[in-house]
């Protein structure tokens, strides 16, 4: 909004933009002040803008492979007192995830050659009466030879 206001404060002025959107003046006067000077915006932005280049230094520092709560621990051991929700927060601003164990098990492989089965349901999934409405789901279990896959059960609409 703020943009627009800008864009379009020489031909209407402000406060007639504010009257009809949803803001108020001062909103719009604190917004541009915090634009021109950075040390007016609040103290949660500016320990924000204070603390991304460090997460970055210590994740790239250790190869990027640590995840939040080993940046957190490095943070408070360099004396740089933060929160761990906020290193959580920051990080996932700034897309950094630390490195996870063992592979990712994918257990579709869909062919889009073939054609997919007809939605009888509509993706409405509530019944009226019992035994009106079968759908089915597949189970992956994790064992220690791999992931297996067993079907729990048929898909069947008896009105169908």
């Amino acid at each position: 909004m703020v943009k627009f206001i800008d864009d379009h404060r020489d031909a209407y002025g402000v406060e007639p933009i504010c009257e009809v959107l949803p803001i108020a003046p001062s909103t719009y006067y604190t917004h541009q002040a915090r634009a021109a000077d950075p040390c007016r915006a609040p103290l949660r932005i500016q320990l924000d803008a204070a603390l991304r280049p460090q997460i970055q230094r210590v994740w790239d520092e250790n190869f990027q492979v640590y995840g939040v709560r080993k940046v957190w621990r490095q943070l408070n051991r360099e004396a740089i007192p933060v929160a761990r929700c906020t290193v959580t927060r920051l990080m996932r601003e700034l897309g950094l995830r630390g490195a996870v164990r063992g592979s990712t098990v994918r257990t579709t492989v869909s062919d889009k050659a073939l054609p997919s089965p007809a939605d009888r349901v509509q993706r409405d999934f509530r019944a009226g009466h019992p035994n009106r409405l079968w759908v089915s789901d597949f189970t992956y279990v994790a064992t220690w030879r791999g992931v297996s896959m067993s079907p729990s059960s048929s898909t069947c609409s008896p009105d169908a």
